[in-house]
């Protein structure tokens, strides 16, 4: 890492830490959406209120880094995509809290024949984001395997879009009360917009890249 951006051990440490407590994040709101499926309410809560404590954790994180960046980096011409880059990953887990929190606050009345597309969709939007995180850490570490892992961001996006679109059109084609179709989709677009953010930041991923090729 030092070697393409100049920072010391310390940040290098530091934010290895604040992308394990985004893949945390992850792993915990695949977890409570199974809890959900599954009608264990308590421990979907007890995983939303660790991602909330990872939230805080990583943000206290970004803000330390952010610092020492800015006072230690001999790097000025990097240190604007290196900040930017890490409050857009940051945003992951708050996107992940957010929609655990619907789950938790709205509990949707999920019929059971969409337990298995609902599973679905919420691995592979986790999935797109596990590989943004990939992709971040590349960009510190094995800068020549970004591309790599920036197109299985996009290949899980599209795949989760896909899930979705199938999910979402079987909801409206079964005789549901308009008001449970509504709130059903609702949570779809929740759960599918964790693949799309990562696809967003993995979009300005591949621009910082580049910017560090030329």
């Amino acid at each position: 890492m030092a070697a393409i951006l100049k920072i010391s051990k310390v940040i290098e440490n530091q934010i290895d830490e604040f992308l394990d407590l985004v893949s945390e994040s992850g792993m915990l709101f695949r977890r409570g959406i199974e809890n959900y499926l599954n009608g264990d309410i308590k421990q979907l809560n007890q995983r939303l209120q660790r991602v909330i404590e990872y939230e805080r954790k990583a943000d206290n994180l970004r803000v330390d880094i952010e610092k020492q960046l800015s006072l230690r980096t001999l790097i000025p011409e990097n240190r604007g995509d290196v900040l930017s880059l890490l409050e857009s990953t940051d945003n992951i887990i708050d996107n992940i809290k957010k929609t655990l929190q619907i789950f938790s606050i709205e509990t949707p009345a999920i019929p059971e024949k969409y337990n298995d597309q609902f599973s679905e969709l919420t691995d592979t939007s986790i999935q797109s984001a596990e590989w943004l995180i990939r992709s971040v850490r590349a960009f510190f570490k094995e800068f020549m395997s970004v591309k790599d892992h920036i197109h299985k961001v996009s290949f899980y996006e599209k795949e989760s879009d896909d899930i979705a679109f199938k999910l979402k059109k079987q909801i409206f084609a079964d005789k549901l009360d308009l008001s449970l179709q509504m709130h059903l989709r609702y949570v779809v677009s929740n759960i599918e917009s964790i693949s799309d953010y990562a696809e967003l930041v993995s979009d300005r991923l591949a621009i910082y890249t580049i910017n560090r090729m030329i």
